[in-house]
């Protein structure tokens, strides 16, 4: 009896160990990708053919080639290493974007097939793809000196402090002088800087330039707008641009477990309805903000969306359950009609950083 038991509890160790096996060689890359996504950015039609190069190394002891390569559709093309690879050599994958085959966001993937089982790795491309229009004075309405923009102003969109955030933007040279990249000269504040992209902008034709805003650098919190201008060299005339840009703090992700104990901003109530006001009537509110967390709440910033609103806070930092009044203080005067305010509140609450409240009425 005892030695049966031993037979199979032997029999269970050994089904163990080969399954772990099996599952330590099904996680062990075969190949080592230096990355497995490339954005192209904006990509304007008549620049042609994009490519993108995916580098990678062999790690197996066998011999190694790429057998096969799909991609999931006919505006791409692959060119690769073909020779076989021992471990510790390196190939390249170079997969060709025809930004032709369609306007706008596009995302591509790419499946690798290799002779050794196991070996089937996924790969992207993305990008934005703009056409060439066929009404240049209609679609760049905005005239700044010889060049049209699509838009009057440059929306940078959401800025997390922890990394810069590119925008590409298009223009369209209407003028007989060319722009070319080394001659840009930009002014600015320091958080946000200008580059052009095309080597030159032709007269009648298009270019791109991108625009760079370190979050970090700006040192704030919230909505911003600022101005900044360019010109080029042997030019007199500079291009002034406003830059719109929404910068917030940035948190990592963080364990499920430590949900209560992180700071927690609430806010009551999320909504005030003052009903029907009089425009020479001052309107003065209090809203609670409290720390249902485990850690000390700090406010960094309140923001409202108009000069009319005068924000005052007795302090910055809450203790765990600790409440405070947020006065809200509201000058109608020489507004009229249905009216809303949004404030803003900024704290090192990571799950919600950026907090919401609003303030409506009808001002006759």
């Amino acid at each position: 009896m005892i030695r049966i038991e031993k037979t199979f509890g032997t029999l269970i160790l050994l089904c163990f160990l080969s399954q772990l096996a099996v599952a330590q060689e099904s996680i062990n890359p075969k190949l080592i990708w230096a990355v497995n996504k490339v954005d192209l950015g904006t990509v304007l039609e008549e620049q042609g053919l994009q490519v993108a190069e995916f580098q990678f190394t062999h790690t197996q002891d066998s011999l190694f080639y790429i057998e096969t390569v799909v991609t999931d559709c006919g505006c791409t093309t692959v060119d690769y290493t073909r020779d076989t690879l021992r471990v510790g050599e390196s190939g390249i994958l170079q997969v060709s974007f025809d930004p032709s085959s369609g306007a706008g966001f596009f995302s591509r993937m790419i499946v690798v097939k290799g002779n050794l089982q196991g070996v089937q790795d996924t790969l992207y491309i993305e990008g934005n793809a703009i056409p060439k229009s066929s009404d240049p004075v209609e679609t760049y309405r905005t005239r700044k000196g010889d060049l049209g923009f699509r838009l009057s102003k440059v929306n940078v969109g959401e800025v997390f402090a922890n990394v810069p955030k590119l925008k590409q933007v298009e223009v369209y040279n209407f003028g007989n002088t060319i722009f070319y990249k080394d001659s840009l000269q930009f002014n600015g504040p320091e958080y946000i800087s200008v580059m052009q992209l095309t080597d030159s902008i032709m007269p009648n034709d298009r270019g791109l330039l991108q625009v760079l805003y370190d979050g970090a650098l700006k040192g704030d919190l919230g909505y911003f707008e600022d101005q900044i201008s360019i010109n080029w060299k042997d030019s007199t005339s500079y291009i002034d641009l406003d830059v719109l840009a929404d910068v917030f703090e940035y948190y990592a992700p963080f364990a499920k477990d430590n949900l209560k104990i992180v700071p927690q901003l609430v806010i009551e109530p999320k909504e005030i309805d003052l009903r029907t006001i009089s425009s020479k009537d001052i309107q003065v509110k209090n809203v609670v903000l409290s720390n249902r967390g485990r850690q000390v709440l700090e406010i960094k910033k309140i923001q409202g969306n108009c000069e009319c609103l005068r924000l005052e806070l007795p302090k910055n930092s809450l203790d765990p359950g600790e409440s405070i009044q947020l006065k809200v203080v509201f000058d109608p005067k020489g507004r009229k009609g249905i009216d809303q305010r949004n404030i803003y509140v900024f704290t090192n609450d990571p799950l919600n950083p950026v907090q919401l409240f609003l303030l409506k009425s009808r001002i006759e």
